[in-house]
């Protein structure tokens, strides 16, 4: 199977597969517990469908929108996830140059394997620093003031994650950073030894968003570890209006579920959120975004950019989203698997498929442009969110 022969998200997924040591594509691939909510966020989908009108005389679309003040070419953008280096030697420079390459914005996360700073420098178009609330709020301060002088557009912070989930494809192969593998996990590895050659012949392997604060050089630190003893699980509304204040600039919160939590985000100044379950890798049983989408659109859409993530596989996908109020949508395994089977002409044969259809698909619901997408182009099977027919 060869990158040309890819056509969609299955596609991808299963050249990642054929190429990545086991451990590592379940790494990726898999979710929290017994992983209801990794499945249920594409789901959640197929219970949605699209009433589309013709006769509408469209011809070009304009599939631009702006989103925390950022213009972007596209209504998705590539979420900040963490390791991208161990995927592919290329790691989030592959990325930001396929997401720059189509004009959309894309993140850097404080576990990333490449500097914020060089990848700022090298592309103009909008980055998001993600990074998590430590203990030491010193260590806190540090990164935002790092990602200010490095002229990011828009800080981060994820809220679902002051401890690690239970992912047990991970315990069951030993994965972790640095390496603990199972013997079973040893040799998936030595069954892949292309990825290994790849590993030991480019640059050595290191978090530089972190590099100052964790030596994860020794094995003192590893992933897990630093989940569980670096992160505050005291975090609150206070502590993160400070933050906001701090930054003074386009500020995010993800992994925003409830009303409640979108009003607060709201009342200390947010100027975005993205409802996630983290990809149902923490707390599994957690609703999906696109069924709690509306719900919140309702209550904070005329204050705040809402955006998702989670289960994106279409081009259907993401018009479903916007057609119930999401200002954007961000994509993680939908980027990875791809960068992994192929580092960036990988990336950037996803990201321009995904363009491809959205624009096919908005040609065929009748639509000029993203505004005009409106829940009366939606009907839903089961229980519908607020303001959508059945």
């Amino acid at each position: 199977m060869r990158l040309a022969q890819c056509h969609n998200f299955h596609d991808f997924r299963r050249l990642a597969r054929r190429r990545l040591p086991g451990p590592i594509f379940d790494y990726i691939d898999g979710g929290a517990d017994d992983e209801t909510s990794h499945r249920r966020n594409t789901a959640s989908f197929e219970q949605c469908d699209l009433v589309p009108n013709v006769l509408r005389g469209v011809g070009q679309v304009d599939l631009s929108v702006t989103v925390m003040g950022q213009k972007l070419a596209l209504p998705f953008y590539c979420s900040p996830t963490a390791l991208q280096r161990l995927f592919h030697h290329q790691g989030e420079r592959a990325v930001a140059a396929a997401a720059a390459r189509y004009g959309t914005m894309f993140g850097v996360s404080s576990l990333g394997t490449v500097g914020l700073e060089e990848l700022r420098k090298a592309h103009d178009t909008p980055q998001v620093y993600q990074f998590y609330f430590h203990r030491d709020r010193g260590l806190n301060r540090a990164m935002m003031q790092r990602a200010k002088e490095a002229g990011v557009n828009v800080m981060m912070l994820t809220v679902d994650s002051i401890t690690g989930g239970n992912r047990e494809r991970d315990l069951r192969t030993g994965f972790s950073i640095p390496f603990r593998l199972t013997l079973s996990g040893m040799l998936q590895f030595a069954i892949k030894p292309m990825w290994g050659i790849q590993y030991a012949t480019h640059e050595k392997f290191r978090l530089p968003q972190l590099d100052e604060h964790v030596d994860m050089s020794g094995g003192a630190m590893s992933i897990g570890r630093y989940f569980t003893d670096m992160l505050d699980p005291s975090m609150n509304w206070d502590d993160v209006a400070e933050m906001v204040r701090t930054w003074n600039g386009p500020f995010c919160l993800k992994g925003i579920m409830s009303v409640e939590d979108a009003r607060r985000a709201v009342e200390i100044g947010c100027t975005g959120i993205v409802l996630s379950n983290h990809g149902g890798r923490q707390l599994d049983g957690s609703r999906s975004a696109f069924d709690q989408l509306a719900e919140i659109v309702d209550a904070v859409g005329d204050r705040i950019d809402v955006m998702m993530d989670g289960g994106i596989q279409r081009g259907t996908h993401i018009l479903k989203a916007l057609s119930l109020g999401a200002k954007a949508v961000g994509l993680g395994r939908y980027y990875l698997y791809p960068l992994a089977a192929a580092g960036q002409p990988g990336v950037e044969r996803a990201l321009g498929l995904l363009r491809a259809e959205l624009e096919r698909d908005m040609k065929l619901m009748g639509c000029n442009s993203l505004g005009q997408l409106s829940r009366a182009n939606l009907r839903f099977r089961s229980a519908s969110p607020a303001g959508c027919s059945q």
